[in-house]
């Protein structure tokens, strides 16, 4: 139901609107150039599919993302492997026995730094927590879950900058 949600390109900026700031349904519809009738529509497909939270003020319904759900969108597509280990095994170790997982020396300390040859910066939480011991110096003492979690560069805002000469300077002296 999200992705349908998000197939249409007016619910798609009205989420990248919405990132921004609140905005009632009429602000959505000024901005996006479209009526408030069609803006309430897409509005409503968003609400359904569980994207946006709705806050009310008497007739007045202020509008904010539900980021969590966009992001939990996205753990659909990750993937999952068991392995065995003995107790006391460090997580490094055992994500070392898992195909696809790069691991790097840095510094004297140990690092992932690729998943399925995809490099980036990579976190790790156990049974959904963020240890605050290093991968090589976190043991494992009974069964859990190591999510891998890859920081991925999300666009928060995109600034085009034109550098103009310095008056009295010729751009060509150089």
């Amino acid at each position: 139901m999200i992705f349908k949600a998000l197939s249409s390109t007016t619910r798609v900026e009205m989420i990248k609107l919405l990132m921004k700031g609140e905005y009632h349904v009429s602000g959505l519809a000024k901005a996006l150039g479209i009526s408030v009738p069609v803006a309430a529509k897409h509005v409503r497909i968003l609400e359904g599919a569980g994207l946006l939270t709705c806050k009310r003020f008497g007739r007045t319904h202020v509008l904010k993302v539900n980021r969590e759900k966009l992001y939990d969108a996205m753990v659909t597509f990750s993937e999952e492997s068991e392995i065995d280990v003995q107790k006391g095994t460090s997580i490094l170790d055992a994500l070392k026995k898992v195909a696809g997982v790069g691991i790097k020396k840095m510094g004297g300390k140990e690092y992932i730094v690729s998943i399925d040859g995809e490099e980036g910066f990579y976190l790790y939480e156990v049974n959904g927590k963020s240890p605050d011991k290093p991968i090589n110096e976190y043991m494992l003492d009974h069964d859990g879950e190591i999510e891998i979690k890859r920081l991925v560069p999300v666009l928060k805002k995109r600034v085009t900058v034109h550098v103009g000469s310095e008056e009295g300077k010729n751009s060509d002296e150089d």
